[in-house]
């Protein structure tokens, strides 16, 4: 069942835009998933496929001077984030064309122009260089918000905590959003949570605090709006926990065995994608005009695959930039 349809042409405009987000992450994943099993992407991959409404609708609630701050499965929040499919593509190749220049790969995107601080490999560490970002932001009387995503697993790291008090204390410009899978890699959610909703933490550190399912990608924006709109006010952060679901494995080299095919199946009814589509059909918008889009969106996506096969490897002398600060 879906929620109610959009009334307004604005609304009806905007949940196109999250819709073409939305399939352009799944069809950059996919995509990416078929260049890994035949070798052209190496090293670790970990698709978003599923997660989409989390990462459009959270960033779409952001203005270009705010910051992200991104887990290893990054592809979703850098494409959200405007990113372009050809270097991103190229940087899972490993290309000298790719965004961190083939250094980084799959986990480390990164582009500072964009305000988009990276793919960040270690669970967790990079919650508390979250808050430094906000810190920073606040110090120098910048208007911008840092959204710092991360896993339930992560919940259970030391520099979630000190990211939180520390927020908290300095009442920083933050909004932490965990995006509860439900599995820490194989690991269920309630064998490493003793208290499954993570968003009750918030009340530790005198946090507000939300929680929400993740598969509608205009509540996901709204919820999170709020919360930004708090922080850029200089009312503190806020801990959101969005609950959603992956339809592959931890990484390309999972095979997900430890769930069951029913469990899967149930979500996958439930897909974002599928939900924002049947709201445009049911607000007018014409099927073959959503095909059209899904067309073009994949015509975009291979001409990022052929990019990056493409592109040149890097030189073996750049293994030896980058390493140093260089002197001025």
């Amino acid at each position: 069942m879906v929620s109610s349809v959009p009334k307004d042409k604005t609304s009806i405009q905007e949940l196109n835009e999250f819709y073409r987000q939305m399939v352009l992450i799944r069809k950059f994943e996919e995509a990416a998933a078929k260049a890994y099993s035949i070798g052209k992407i190496g090293g670790f991959l970990h698709l978003y496929i599923g997660q989409e409404a989390v990462g459009v609708g959270s960033i779409a609630a952001l203005e270009p001077k705010d910051y992200i701050v991104s887990t290893y499965r990054d592809h979703g929040h850098a494409l959200a984030r405007g990113l372009k499919p050809k270097p991103l593509m190229a940087e899972l190749f490993g290309k000298a064309t790719g965004i961190s220049k083939g250094n980084g790969g799959s986990m480390h995107f990164f582009d500072k122009n964009a305000h988009f601080m990276g793919g960040h490999g270690i669970v967790g560490g990079h919650i508390s260089l979250a808050a430094g970002i906000a810190f920073s932001s606040k110090y120098k009387k910048e208007d911008s918000v840092t959204i710092c995503f991360f896993g339930e697993g992560a919940a259970n790291i030391g520099s979630f905590h000190e990211g939180l008090n520390l927020a908290a204390i300095w009442k920083l410009p933050v909004v932490f959003i965990c995006e509860n899978n439900h599995y820490a890699m194989g690991t269920p959610e309630y064998r490493a949570l003793a208290v499954k909703d993570v968003s009750v933490r918030a009340y530790a550190y005198d946090m507000a605090r939300d929680h929400i399912e993740g598969d509608e990608v205009r509540k996901v924006h709204d919820h999170v709006k709020v919360a930004v709109d708090r922080a850029r006010r200089g009312e503190g952060p806020t801990l959101i926990e969005i609950s959603t679901y992956r339809f592959r494995g931890h990484s390309m080299s999972d095979p997900a065995k430890y769930r069951t095919k029913e469990e899967l199946e149930s979500y996958k009814k439930k897909d974002p994608l599928f939900r924002a589509r049947a709201e445009l059909i049911s607000a007018g918008i014409a099927e073959k005009d959503l095909d059209a889009l899904d067309l073009s969106i994949q015509e975009e996506v291979d001409e990022a695959y052929q990019f990056a096969d493409e592109s040149p490897e890097p030189p073996l002398s750049q293994l030896y930039q980058s390493v140093y600060a260089e002197d001025k």
